[in-house]
């Protein structure tokens, strides 16, 4: 039995810092994705029944999507001083808020939560969903344990050099592979990797991308809920969403992504981060072209 895949906060960002004019600056803040407002949230054609839902529904018309938006729980991140162990405390107090925001919203939709584990690594090592360090990515959520797994010197490596004071990249990293988990605890997981088992390459790769682009909705959710205590500065909301552009697949043809076009996977972050309730983060039905 194959171990099930890993999933990836998205490759290195390519040189983008220093080279963005403060006219395309101001258009990235400007972005909005469109199907915020047009088919993100669609609704379900399906209904469940029975009192359970199916794997179809888990996905696409899933409990935790009626919860609202995320209940702020005050967190405060530490600064990042250039040493490993400054790194973990960031990591620790960002993750245990992400505990704490989580938990409080599978309790609004009555589902059952468990913490992830952390695995915040400096030497190379070996997961259930493979080894470590793997090319272009420091962070990963393996489903077979339930576990974060983080660089602690990876993680700057493949942000392109961003200066450790734009902590918002950094945050943005772990929320991602946290929302990966709140997607395998809400049961989205495994409907996705049903896609992927039984598609085509284009099936698989679109699956892929609607889990990814959901995860950093997610991260969105819970960076705006928090950002007045984080605090996500307009600086830190900049450097962001400049990082975030630069991990785009734009090079590559549409099929053939499996994270998403530099647009879009900057825009559902912002989806979140604006939405003030999580059916924005609903990928599952959004149009194609949304999820490119």
């Amino acid at each position: 039995m194959r171990p099930p895949p890993r999933r990836s906060a998205g490759g290195t960002i390519a040189g983008i810092f220093g080279g963005i004019t403060a006219l395309v600056v101001l258009g990235i803040l400007g972005l909005t994705l469109a199907a915020g407002q047009d088919g993100v949230s669609g609704t379900n054609p399906t209904t469940s029944s029975g009192g359970g839902q199916s794997a179809v529904q888990k996905a696409t018309d899933n409990k935790l999507y009626a919860t609202g938006a995320l209940t702020p729980v005050s967190c405060q991140l530490p600064r990042i001083q250039p040493n490993s162990t400054s790194m973990r405390q960031f990591m620790n107090v960002l993750s245990d808020c992400l505990d704490a925001s989580w938990s409080k919203q599978f309790e609004k939709a009555g589902i059952q939560f468990v913490k992830p584990h952390r695995v915040f690594w400096l030497e190379p090592g070996r997961s259930p969903c493979g080894t470590y360090p793997a090319p272009g990515s420091s962070a990963f959520y393996c489903p077979a344990n339930n576990t974060m797994y983080v660089g602690l010197r990876h993680v700057v490596e493949t942000s392109g050099g961003a200066p450790l004071s734009h902590y918002a990249v950094y945050a943005r990293v772990i929320a991602h592979e946290y929302g990966h988990h709140v997607q395998d605890r809400a049961g989205i997981l495994l409907y996705a990797d049903r896609q992927m088992e039984t598609g085509d390459t284009g099936t698989r790769n679109e699956a892929s991308r609607r889990i990814e682009l959901q995860a950093q909705c997610f991260a969105g959710a819970f960076l705006g809920a928090e950002k007045r205590t984080l605090p996500m500065t307009r600086e830190q909301y900049t450097a962001m969403i400049i990082d975030l552009r630069g991990r785009g697949e734009d090079q590559q043809p549409p099929d053939e992504r499996d994270h998403g076009s530099g647009r879009h996977y900057a825009g559902w972050v912002i989806a979140g981060f604006d939405g003030n309730r999580l059916t924005i983060c609903n990928t599952w039905t959004a149009p194609p072209s949304k999820v490119s």
